[in-house]
């Protein structure tokens, strides 16, 4: 394997799919996992024979290719304006089960016109904004919103969805606990307002790892979408969601330059990890850019384009041609900068191209 390259340790994989599939069961809500962290059709067979209802994507372009692959249940959770990607949308759904979503009545429209024009009716979702102050429409317009959707010919406003994270009073939280039953609170109480206005709600779907199972809690919600638990990442382990031993993905680099006692350079930088999650930042105080496994106290604290700086103690004997794995912070955007990974089961090591990664649409 030359690195840099991306490590996928097969049976940490699978106990964290079919840890996440027992906990959905037992809460006896419906789980539909995010595939934009592991963007394989692979390993969404793989969740879904554990337990997942169907999967959750990003773009069109992923459902395409999930679909192509045999995955049968798709939800686009993204809001759909462009008509060449409601074409598309309207095409597979001719194919599978597929949910698109909505938060705007202009949104809707151009899907209701254009599901018209193929004579199909097409399954929607309207997001909320539940504090995370991207998409979705705001809490308190939803219900007059959701009227004006079901009121639409050729869609079926099928269920509400949101996306909120560990976040509380607009900022990043370690109160997991509360901001998942807050989240799961705010979504029920807005399914049971829609539904005595007339509106038939079905699903009410939440939640991210951080703080999915704590919002199904909740009596009303129907669904998750966590992304992240399949691999794990430092993120997730400082938010307490998993050890460092859940952690299925790593990059494995060289040392290529050992030039003082103090740091050595690897051969990955920004273009083999993640910059998104950065370090030292609240509330997380992640320690660099990922966890250095054979050296825990060494710092990945400075990147470049192809140059990634550890820096070390004293005692390091980190030499030049040694390989180390380092845990990413966030292993979502890290493995979306890859075209493959290595899947290594037990002796078993197979190069896998990661099939929807870098699609733009």
């Amino acid at each position: 394997m030359e690195t840099p390259c991306l490590i996928i340790d097969a049976r940490r994989t699978r106990r964290n799919i079919a840890r996440m599939a027992a906990r959905a069961q037992a809460l006896h809500v419906r789980l539909r996992p995010h595939a934009k962290t592991h963007k394989l059709p692979s390993l969404a067979a793989e969740q879904i024979a554990a337990g997942a209802a169907g999967i959750t994507v990003a773009k069109v372009s992923e459902a395409e290719v999930m679909a192509q692959h045999g995955i049968g249940d798709i939800f686009v959770a993204y809001p759909l304006v462009v008509p060449s990607k409601i074409e598309r949308a309207a095409k597979l759904s001719r194919q599978i089960r597929l949910i698109v979503s909505a938060d705007s009545y202009e949104g809707a429209l151009r899907l209701s016109e254009i599901a018209g024009r193929q004579g199909i009716v097409l399954e929607v979702r309207l997001e909320v904004d539940t504090g995370l102050r991207r998409t979705g429409t705001p809490r308190e317009q939803a219900v007059q919103l959701a009227s004006r959707i079901h009121a639409l010919p050729h869609l079926r406003l099928q269920g509400i969805y949101t996306f909120r994270g560990p976040l509380l009073d607009g900022r990043s939280t370690l109160e997991l606990e509360r901001a998942g039953v807050e989240e799961g609170m705010w979504m029920a109480q807005l399914a049971d307002e829609m539904r005595a206005a007339g509106i038939p709600v079905e699903d009410v779907s939440v939640g991210s790892t951080p703080t999915g199972l704590y919002a199904a809690s909740v009596p009303g919600i129907t669904e998750i979408r966590p992304g992240t638990y399949v691999f794990n990442d430092a993120m997730q382990t400082r938010l307490g969601v998993s050890s460092w031993e859940d952690c299925a993905g790593s990059i494995l680099a060289t040392v290529v330059s050992r030039p003082s006692p103090d740091y050595a350079v690897i051969d990955g930088g920004s273009k083999t990890f993640a910059t998104d999650v950065q370090p030292n930042t609240e509330p997380l105080l992640l320690q660099g850019f990922g966890r250095v496994v054979e050296w825990p106290d060494a710092v990945l604290e400075r990147m470049t384009e192809e140059h990634g700086m550890l820096r070390l103690l004293p005692h390091h004997e980190l030499n030049v041609g040694d390989q180390v794995h380092i845990i990413p912070n966030h292993i979502c955007s890290t493995l979306n900068l890859h075209n493959k990974l290595y899947w290594v089961d037990g002796d078993l090591i197979e190069e896998r191209p990661i099939l929807a990664r870098g699609m733009l649409e």
